[in-house]
């Protein structure tokens, strides 16, 4: 893996090895004094899909997992929609050896939450991400959800209620907030990243670019985005593997 953007010292180029990767993605600073930064990490071809026959792993390449596994062990939340968690077979996020010293030094848990966002809870609860967690899961629902689906969740999850009708996400990510997660990450998928970015909350965007033409009908990675402006954002850095573009952008000051 070859660091193109910043320039560096040739003998600084190879940034295969987790400390290095963990040093291009480091949060900002702000974190540290209490102030929240939200990232989202994605993955699409050439022509802007999302998906590839239906999912994301189509997509992705050694790399690509290897950088998702950095952003999860350097986060303390993953903010997921239910879709997602549907159709990829969320799992609970696992403690990393490489990175425990790490989490420890900075007070963070073993691992990620996982902070589920449904409007429906339409979720298996019998599923590891439920059954299995190192760290408790958290379901972020509305207030007029079912009652009686908000009880059998919360038998298996810590539930956050935020709005009427939908998710009021600028709520959501105060309550993670108030729970000392500041480092928060969104894998998606492409309706729960639209939503975000449509309300101004998304700070930083990694994606990965695959170098495929898929065509069909997959969604971009803003999927229905209605965006009062463009958001222009600056790009940070760039890796490239074997054709695989690793963009950070981060937004723009206003």
């Amino acid at each position: 893996m070859r660091k193109l953007i910043p320039p560096s010292h040739p003998d600084h180029l190879d940034v295969s090895s987790l400390e290095a990767l963990a040093e291009v993605y480091a949060y900002p600073e702000q974190v540290k004094r209490g102030s929240p930064w939200l990232r989202a990490n994605m993955v699409s071809g050439l022509d802007g899909a999302a998906k590839l026959g239906g999912l994301s792993e189509g997509l992705s390449s050694e790399a690509d997992k290897r950088i998702f596994g950095v952003l999860r062990a350097l986060s303390d939340v993953v903010l997921v929609g239910a879709e997602t968690v549907r159709a990829e077979g969320y799992r609970p996020a696992r403690a990393r050896a490489d990175f425990a010293a790490a989490r420890r030094a900075a007070g963070q848990g073993p691992a990620p939450v996982i902070a589920v966002v449904t409007r429906s809870l339409e979720l298996d609860l019998s599923a590891p991400l439920f059954t299995e967690p190192l760290v408790r899961t958290v379901v972020i629902t509305t207030e007029d959800s079912p009652a009686d689906a908000r009880r059998a969740v919360a038998e298996h999850a810590e539930v956050i209620t935020a709005g009427r009708g939908s998710v009021e996400l600028p709520r959501a990510l105060a309550e993670l907030t108030a729970r000392g997660w500041t480092r928060q990450l969104t894998e998606g998928g492409p309706r729960l990243l639209a939503q975000l970015a449509a309300d101004g909350l998304l700070d930083e965007l990694c994606l990965s670019l695959a170098p495929l033409l898929t065509g069909g009908d997959a969604p971009r990675i803003l999927h229905g985005a209605q965006m009062a402006d463009a958001q222009r954002m600056r790009l940070v850095s760039l890796i490239e593997q074997k054709g695989f573009l690793f963009t950070r952008y981060c937004r723009t000051p206003e």
